[in-house]
């Protein structure tokens, strides 16, 4: 029976949007979970609003400066914004009682702005469909909850007016099984271990030296922030002072998570707090009732002035250079194309088990499986990396076979310890099958390099030119002998002299066609001789050397 519910992962779409990221740029995931019919989608379109005046693009020389949300007449960013109108390039959104978001949803376009490290990183925006409405199973409620806080490093919980206790609860659901994969991961690396220790394999994957350990004390997830929206009870009523109210902010988030004396409560906030690296808190007032309205379409003029001041602190935070990290698993920061084979494995493991929530063990075999694929992507560009500046398509130097082998094995050494270094959780027969896929690869891979190098040979088609060469000049010196020694008046002699010269013109006629046709290959013919004397000369005087 099919499942109604059940995700579909499109991934041609995937693709296309990590293809913008630049290889190897780092990327950040920020992601809006929450109840339905709370402004997730209307926050994420004041991000692509912000993110267009303040990105840095690499493509667009007349790009704002992130770390200036003025322009040049005086406006702040949001006060440059007539409208938020989807077709002018906004997550879709509307308002009214009925749910609009369904799924997940990424925006097609990548941002850029600057870390604190002075590095650039990718802005990657997820949107999600609304929990808690009636036409959603809880397991699916789990399950986006829980894809999304797998995928992001900076996740935002939207929640109504306050944070309230059953708010704290869902969010301890999903860190409750955080915790149970990260102790599932470590008690299978520690049986793997056991077992490799036991059976004695002298090519075991995960030797002590160099393989990273995962710090147990170690949060499995980032970033979430508690965005508590249409918030009533500021005590300051200066609505310029938006540094007060962030303190009031604080103070609230240290209130709904300090200790409980009843154990539930206790255990819940324990949870949390220690799934997350980080938490924290925002306040955000009313936008207006007219924002709220079926027939509101996007009027940035009719939204309450202190949401606009507050919405433009709240941005400035979120896109801060030291808040930018990027996707981290185990302490590694992913590339695109890392996260995007993390994705394709969660999405795959969503797919296979429909709305339901998963188990630990399922969660763990899809982590450990994008962690193998990215450590076998890493370790053989190394070593293509090491090999291309000896042996690759852009290299023209000759190295001998017995040198070659030498940097193909010390290249292949380096590429095992960033597998090694890299696939270091998870099945030790899926690292094992991981590893030989790697070794495989590498075999393959030298074979080429081998080839290549071998074309780069000096003495490589010397027999091309060195037989015609021949012919001519033995064909020269007959005739020479011919001419020296038979008498003047005999035809035989004269006859033999002029079928030789013949012989050796044709061949000499021959050559400057060749020549003629083949210029660039006479000039590596050339290049060629000269290579070939120097590398005879160099190994007679290896031989010399070793004779003394």
């Amino acid at each position: 029976e099919s499942d109604s519910y059940a995700f579909t992962f499109h991934e041609e779409e995937l693709n296309a949007i990590l293809a913008k990221v630049p290889a190897g740029w780092k990327v950040c995931v920020i992601s809006v979970v929450g109840a339905f019919r709370t402004g997730k989608s209307f926050l994420l379109s004041w991000f692509l609003r912000y993110l267009e005046e303040n990105c840095v693009r690499k493509s667009d020389e007349n790009s704002a400066n992130a770390a200036d949300d003025t322009n040049q007449d005086g406006k702040k960013w949001y006060e440059r914004v007539q409208t938020l109108n989807q077709h002018e390039g906004s997550f879709d959104w509307r308002g009214g009682k009925e749910r609009n978001t369904t799924g997940m949803w990424m925006w097609s376009e990548p941002y850029f702005l600057p870390r604190e490290n002075g590095e650039e990183v990718a802005i990657l925006l997820v949107d999600t469909q609304g929990m808690f409405d009636h036409e959603t199973t809880v397991g699916l409620t789990a399950a986006i909850f829980g894809l999304s806080t797998l995928l992001s490093s900076y996740q935002i919980y939207n929640v109504d007016k306050r944070i309230q206790e059953d708010n704290l609860q869902q969010l301890a659901l999903f860190s409750e099984y955080g915790r149970m994969a990260f102790e599932a991961e470590e008690k299978a690396a520690a049986i793997g271990v056991v077992e490799s220790n036991e059976e004695g394999e002298g090519n075991n994957v995960n030797k002590d030296d160099g393989a990273e350990k995962a710090d147990p004390k170690k949060a499995p997830f980032q970033k979430i922030q508690f965005l508590i929206r249409d918030w009533q009870n500021f005590d300051t009523e200066d609505e310029t002072d938006i540094d007060g109210m962030e303190a009031e902010m604080q103070s609230y988030l240290d209130h709904v998570l300090a200790e409980r004396a009843a154990s539930d409560l206790k255990e819940t906030r324990e949870q949390i707090t220690s799934c997350f690296e980080e938490l924290s808190c925002f306040m955000m007032t009313h936008p207006g009732f007219a924002v709220i309205k079926n027939k509101y379409t996007g009027d940035t003029s009719q939204i309450d002035s202190l949401f606009m001041n507050l919405l433009d602190r709240y941005c400035q935070k979120v896109f801060d250079s030291k808040s930018l990290q990027p996707k981290t698993v185990r302490g590694r920061e992913l590339s695109a194309v890392e996260l995007c084979t993390y994705i394709k494995s969660y999405a795959q493991m969503f797919e296979e088990i429909g709305s339901h929530f998963p188990k630990a063990e399922t969660m763990l075999d899809a982590t450990s499986r994008a962690n193998n694929a990215n450590a076998v992507t890493l370790s053989i560009t190394a070593y293509t990396d090491k090999m291309n500046t000896v042996a690759g398509p852009q290299s023209h130097d000759y190295h001998k076979p017995e040198d070659l082998a030498l940097f193909h094995k010390e290249a292949r050494k380096q590429a095992l310890l960033a597998f090694d270094d890299m696939a270091n959780f998870g099945s030790r027969k899926a690292i094992e099958e991981a590893r030989d896929t790697v070794l495989q690869k590498l075999e393959k891979d030298y074979d080429v390099f081998v080839s290549l190098n071998s074309g780069r040979n000096p003495l490589l088609g010397f027999e091309t030119y060195i037989l015609p060469m021949a012919v001519a000049g033995i064909s020269f010196i007959l005739r020479w002998i011919a001419d020296f020694t038979c008498s003047g008046w005999s035809q035989t002699c004269k006859a033999s002299s002029d079928l030789l010269s013949h012989v050796y013109m044709a061949v000499f006629f021959f050559l400057v066609i060749v020549g003629s046709t083949k210029a660039k290959q006479i000039s590596d013919l050339l290049d060629r001789v000269k290579a070939a004397i120097q590398l005879l000369a160099n190994d007679g005087s290896s031989n010399q050397k070793n004779q003394s």
